[in-house]
């Protein structure tokens, strides 16, 4: 029902139950974007990215990069994070979904992939954490593509049931897109 519609009715205003995104962390020497498909609930509640304990995100990443990422505080591992031109952010801005799983995805707005890539020049490569998350965002991307190094990897969540090593194996392809 439109905005006036409402205002002149008697019906409750139903609140926007739509889940957002965070910030992208990413600076000017960002290198290498890393891109997920929407917070969990849990990365939701915590305002965190990754915040889920059994998702292995934190752990993957810090293996790449040589460094303990999971046993640092949140801000010292984004922080980590842009010190080694890695940059995070996610494919869908805001959508409606019950709980976590991507395939749960609804009347999705997309973030300004383009946009944010135009704002920083240093950005080579982009890397997609899961399925859902490369499948929407080369669509978002679109001509863009190509200018980059794209990257699709296996997803850090633990819905994703691939043993944790065969996942490292894929992961350690972002080594080449850092170098």
């Amino acid at each position: 029902m439109p905005l006036l519609s409402r205002l002149l009715s008697d019906e409750p205003a139903v609140p926007d139950t739509r889940k957002r995104c965070f910030d992208p962390v990413v600076d000017a020497d960002t290198r290498l974007l890393i891109l997920g498909s929407l917070p969990g609930e849990k990365s939701l509640a915590h305002s965190q990215y990754y915040a889920h304990p059994q998702n292995k995100f934190w752990m993957l990443l810090g293996e790449v990069l040589g460094v303990d990422l999971k046993s640092l505080p949140y801000e010292a591992r984004l922080a980590t994070l842009l010190a080694h031109g890695v940059g995070l952010w996610d494919v869908v801005a805001q959508a409606h979904r019950s709980g976590s799983l991507d395939s749960n995805i609804r009347n999705r707005d997309d973030n300004d992939l383009p946009g944010l890539l135009a704002r920083f020049p240093a950005i080579r490569a982009i890397a997609f954490n899961g399925g859902t998350a490369a499948k929407l965002g080369i669509k978002v991307l679109g001509g863009q593509a190509p200018h980059y190094r794209i990257v699709e990897l296996p997803s850090s969540s633990p819905a994703h049931t691939k043993p944790y090593l065969e996942k490292l194996a894929q992961w350690h392809v972002l080594r080449q897109a850092l170098a």
